[in-house]
C-alpha cells in the first residue's frame, strides 16, 4: 500500500503534505511556505553551510540529530523525521538555547548571514556529543563559511559549550517526539505532482518493482550531486526513486578478508568504521565534504556519479574493490576497475542499482592516500592519489596506484605499476616511476588546476608515498 503523503515532526506535531513537488528543496519550503527566513541560501550546492538545518531521526528508540544542507535536499526526504530550524531553538519562555547564547557572549556574529547555519551545526554537535575536543569542533564547523569575523570567536563559542549542563526543550520533549515519530507509519511513498514522480520504496523487492515500471527514473540517496541539476542547472528531474528508506541497503559487514558496505550507508558512519583498517581512508573521508554532506552522502552514490574527481574512487580502485549490482536479474559482482567506461559513464544498466561495495582487507600491505585541493576542508580535489603496496624483503611484490583528477575517469596507473612490480624498493626506481606517470595519464586544464600542475602533483604524491614508507614517518602539514 503506497501513500502520496509525507509526514514529519514540526513544532511538536505531525505535519502532513500531500503530493509535494519532488524537486522542491527543503530550503525553499522553509522560506517560501513556512515563512521562516532564518535559514539562508548562500551557494545552492552544499558548500557554505548558510542553509544548515537539523533532522531528528529515530534510531533504536533514541533520536539522532543530523545537520544537513537544506539547499540540496528535496522536500519528500523529510518523511518520518523531525525538522528543526534555527527559530525552534529558543525555549517556550523565550530563553536562548546555549548555542545561541554562546555565539552572543563570544561575539561570533557580525553581518549575521552565516550565523543561523553555524548555530545549527553547533546545535547538532551539542546534542550528539557529551564533550567537545578541538577535533570534534573543527569537524562540526568545517562545512560553515564566514566572510566577516574569522573563526576564532565562533570556535571559542563552540568550545565553551563543554561547560554547559542544560536541559533544553528537545530533551524535555524527547519522549513525546519519539512517540510522534513512532506514529508515522512505515509506508511506501508514491508522489505524483504534475509531470513529476517520486518513489520511496521500503524494501529491495519493492525497489525492483518500481525500477521495472520506471527504468528511466533517477536514483537518489544523499543527493549531494544529483540535486545540483535542479539548484544549479535549473532543470527538472521527472522521476526520482529515493533509496534511503530501504533498511536492507544500510549495513556494514566485516569478515576476515573483506568489508562489505551497503549502498545507503552514510559516509559519516563508514568513516568511523574504516579507520581501524585504513587510517588514510578515514583521513580522506573527513575531507570529502562537511558533516552536513557526509551525514547523507554514500560511497555508492560517489561511485554511481562516476565523477573523475570523486574522492573515494581512487582509494577503492587501489584497494581493488568490487561492486555487487542488483536489479531485475540476479546479483552480479564486478570489479570497480572495470566499472567506469568514459566520463560519467559506467556499466550500470537501466533497472540496476548498486547493492553493496566489497573492500578487501590487506593486513600485510601499506596503504597511503592523499588529497590536494584549494581549500583543506570541504573542497573538491584537484588531484587525489592512492597507493596500495606489498613489500617483501625490500622488494615490491605488488603495487596498485590510482588517481582522481588525472583523466576523464578515475583510473589505475597500470604502466607505472608494471614498472615497479618486482623492483627493489628504492629512491632510484621511484624517481623513474614518477616520470613514467605520463604514460598513464594525460590530464586537462580546468578551473581547479592546469594539466602541468596536476602532473607535477601526481609525481610528488607518488614520491611522498615512497618517503613515508621508507622513513616510517608521516610527512604531512595537517
Amino acid at each position: 500500500m503506497s501513500s502520496n503523503t509525507i509526514e514529519f515532526i514540526l513544532n511538536n506535531r505531525i505535519h502532513k503534505i500531500s503530493n509535494p513537488d519532488p524537486n522542491e528543496t527543503i530550503l525553499n519550503f522553509i522560506r517560501l511556505k513556512l515563512k521562516k527566513t532564518g535559514t539562508k541560501e548562500g551557494c545552492a550546492e552544499g558548500g557554505c553551510g548558510a542553509c544548515t538545518i537539523v533532522l531528528g531521526e529515530l534510531v533504536r528508540n533514541n533520536i539522532e540529530y543530523k545537520a544537513i544542507n537544506a539547499c540540496i535536499a528535496f522536500l519528500p526526504i523529510l518523511n518520518g523525521k523531525q525538522l528543526i530550524l534555527v527559530e525552534d531553538l529558543i525555549s517556550s519562555d523565550g530563553k536562548l538555547h546555549p548555542v545561541q547564547d554562546a555565539m552572543i557572549k563570544f561575539h561570533g556574529s557580525q553581518c549575521g548571514f552565516c550565523t543561523p547555519g553555524f548555530v545549527m551545526s553547533m546545535f547538532a554537535m551539542y546534542k550528539n556529543n557529551k564533550k567537545f575536543n578541538d577535533e570534534i569542533v573543527s569537524d562540526s564547523l568545517s562545512g560553515n563559511l564566514c566572510r566577516c569575523t574569522g573563526y576564532r570567536p565562533i570556535i571559542d563559542a563552540a568550545k565553551s559549550l563543554n561547560k554547559k549542563k542544560y536541559i533544553d526543550e528537545f530533551l524535555k520533549l524527547k519522549k513525546k517526539t519519539i512517540n510522534l515519530l513512532k506514529k508515522i507509519r512505515t509506508k511506501n511513498i508514491e508522489i505524483k505532482n504534475k509531470n513529476k514522480k517520486y518513489f520511496a520504496p521500503k524494501t529491495i523487492t519493492e525497489l525492483k518493482e518500481v525500477l521495472k515500471k520506471n527504468p528511466d527514473a533517477r536514483l537518489l540517496s544523499g543527493g549531494t550531486d544529483l540535486s545540483l541539476e535542479v539548484t544549479k542547472a535549473h532543470k527538472e528531474i521527472k522521476k526520482i526513486i529515493y533509496l534511503n528508506s530501504i533498511k536492507e541497503l544500510d549495513f556494514i559487514k566485516s569478515k576476515k578478508k573483506e568489508i562489505e558496505i551497503g549502498a545507503c550507508t552514510p559516509l559519516i558512519i563508514f568513516e568511523k568504521f574504516i579507520k581501524k583498517y585504513y587510517p588514510d581512508f578515514n583521513n580522506i573521508l573527513r575531507r570529502y565534504g562537511s558533516v552536513q554532506i557526509r551525514n547523507v552522502g554514500t560511497i555508492a552514490g560517489n561511485i554511481a556519479t562516476a565523477s573523475p574527481i570523486g574522492d573515494t574512487l581512487p582509494l577503492l580502485l587501489s584497494l581493488d574493490a568490487k561492486l555487487i549490482l542488483d536489479g531485475s536479474k540476479k546479483k552480479e559482482s564486478i570489479s570497480l576497475n572495470k566499472f567506469f567506461i568514459s566520463y560519467r559513464k559506467t556499466k550500470l544498466k537501466k533497472g540496476q542499482f548498486i547493492y553493496s561495495i566489497k573492500i578487501p582487507i590487506y593486513k600485510k600491505n601499506i596503504f597511503k592516500a592523499y588529497k590536494v585541493s584549494k581549500r583543506f576542508d570541504d573542497d573538491i580535489s584537484s588531484v587525489c592519489g592512492s597507493f596500495n603496496i606489498e613489500i617483501n624483503q625490500n622488494k615490491i611484490k605488488k603495487i596498485k596506484i590510482a588517481y582522481g583528477g588525472m583523466s576523464e575517469i578515475p583510473k589505475r596507473a597500470k604502466k607505472t605499476e608494471k614498472l615497479l612490480i618486482n623492483s627493489i624498493f628504492s629512491e632510484q626506481i621511484f624517481n623513474k616511476a614518477i616520470n613514467y606517470l605520463k604514460n598513464d595519464y594525460k590530464p586537462i586544464d580546468d578551473m581547479r588546476a592546469s594539466k602541468t600542475y596536476r602532473m607535477e602533483i601526481a609525481k610528488n604524491l607518488l614520491m611522498k608515498c615512497f618517503l613515508e614508507v621508507r622513513n616510517k614517518k608521516i610527512l604531512r602539514i595537517n
